[in-house]
């Protein structure tokens, strides 16, 4: 298979229609690589699965030899990309910023190669924090009809809804970091199509021969509809424990199954496995990318005795609790204390039946208890989260 081929697997589209092969041929002429492109808001502090997609494919061109730009939009995300938003995102404080920027540039390097030769890390505070001229003459590249066309702008247009000005100002910028960096080939996903299409238009404005652009596809997240994300509460983050992986994974409904092997890039199963076990295979082929072999099927062992067979984990940890002023243990107080929640969350898990002692369903109307009757118990909230109880005096 011809690199370009084997670059357009899983992807969605390629434009120009064989520029693709076109870059990758006249690179190999010049004896240079291609700088590709890839472009993340730390909006969020960490990376989920969603996000891998699209770095997978850098790193296929790393392996090619090429070298990769990833970008990490500091000043970008300052104005918030507005693709896929019906509203203004929030804004985010500059120490909100920096800390996210650390993390994201560190979880990346789960994918791609930590190789100087093949990687490059910038942000793009470094060229985006210009003189006024200088951004009045990029702000004449485009004109206001033009970035009304994005299909979010257009909505929210024909809504009423607010757009700022900055925020139309955001493909512009996200344009000039191919400028900035000399792009060859520009990745994202397929809500940001037009502003990889106006990056060439900012780089031919500024006499650079204009990038290739690659989309993928979005992965849905653990519910099989949505697209993944954090806000939405169906993400799965590359640090998450194997456990946490594992269990989300298996949450997955089986006609999203197909998507997420082609998508992560997971080796599939033979057609006659049960949907059960296809479902398993996927959930340790996650986990191993992240953890190891051993991690995966370490992590399947304790899903099979905490989902199927019911069995308390081995290594469950202990937390050691007081008794309140009157003696007894105000178990909302404690769920919260055990297990990072609030006490009005502790409460609604104690009304749906989401909390029990040692495998039994503690009844909403136990609100406090003696401590003798929760010392070395197990105390369970949710499927997955377990702590064993213990008096300090213990």
């Amino acid at each position: 298979m011809a690199p370009a081929d084997d670059l357009l697997r899983n992807a969605h589209q390629s434009l120009p229609d064989g520029g693709l092969a076109r870059k990758l041929s006249l690179a190999a002429d010049e004896g240079r690589q291609l700088r590709v492109k890839l472009g993340l808001d730390p909006t969020a502090p960490d990376i989920h699965l969603g996000h891998t997609v699209v770095l997978q494919k850098l790193r296929e061109f790393q392996d090619l030899g090429h070298r990769v730009v990833l970008i990490v939009g500091d000043y970008t995300a300052r104005v918030g990309d507005p693709s896929g938003r019906s509203s203004t995102r929030p804004v985010l404080s500059g120490e909100d910023i920096d800390r996210n920027a650390e993390t994201y540039q560190q979880q990346a390097f789960t994918i791609l190669r930590d190789d100087p030769e093949l990687l490059e890390v910038r942000r793009n505070g470094e060229w985006l924090n210009m003189p006024a001229a200088d951004l009045f003459a990029l702000a004449r590249v485009a004109t206001v009809a033009q970035i009304l066309e994005r299909d979010d702008f257009a909505k929210r247009f024909a809504a009423q809804q607010p757009i700022s000005v900055l925020e139309t100002m955001y493909p512009l910028l996200q344009g000039y970091d191919s400028v900035a960096i000399r792009s060859d080939v520009e990745l994202g996903g397929t809500d940001q199509t037009f502003n990889l299409l106006l990056g060439r238009d900012v780089q031919r404005a500024y006499g650079q021969p204009e990038q290739v652009i690659l989309t993928m596809p979005i992965l849905p997240g653990v519910d099989g509809v949505e697209k993944m994300s954090k806000s939405l509460g169906n993400h799965i983050g590359v640090t998450e424990s194997p456990d946490e992986q594992f269990g989300k994974t298996m949450r997955l409904p089986d006609a999203a199954m197909d998507t997420w092997f082609e998508l992560l890039s997971i080796p599939d199963v033979p057609e006659d496995t049960s949907p059960r076990d296809r479902k398993r295979a996927l959930a340790r082929g996650v986990v191993a990318r992240f953890y190891g072999d051993d991690a995966a099927t370490a992590a399947e062992q304790r899903f099979e005795a905490v989902f199927v067979t019911h069995a308390v984990p081995d290594d469950v940890e202990s937390f050691a609790f007081e008794p309140g002023d009157g003696g007894a243990v105000h178990l909302p107080a404690l769920i919260a204390s055990a297990f990072g929640r609030s006490r009005s969350d502790a409460r609604r898990l104690l009304e749906q039946g989401g909390v029990k002692l040692d495998g039994e369903v503690v009844p909403a109307s136990s609100i406090d208890l003696p401590p003798a009757e929760l010392d070395g118990r197990v105390l369970q909230v949710g499927k997955r989260h377990f702590r064993r109880l213990v008096t300090d005096a213990a």
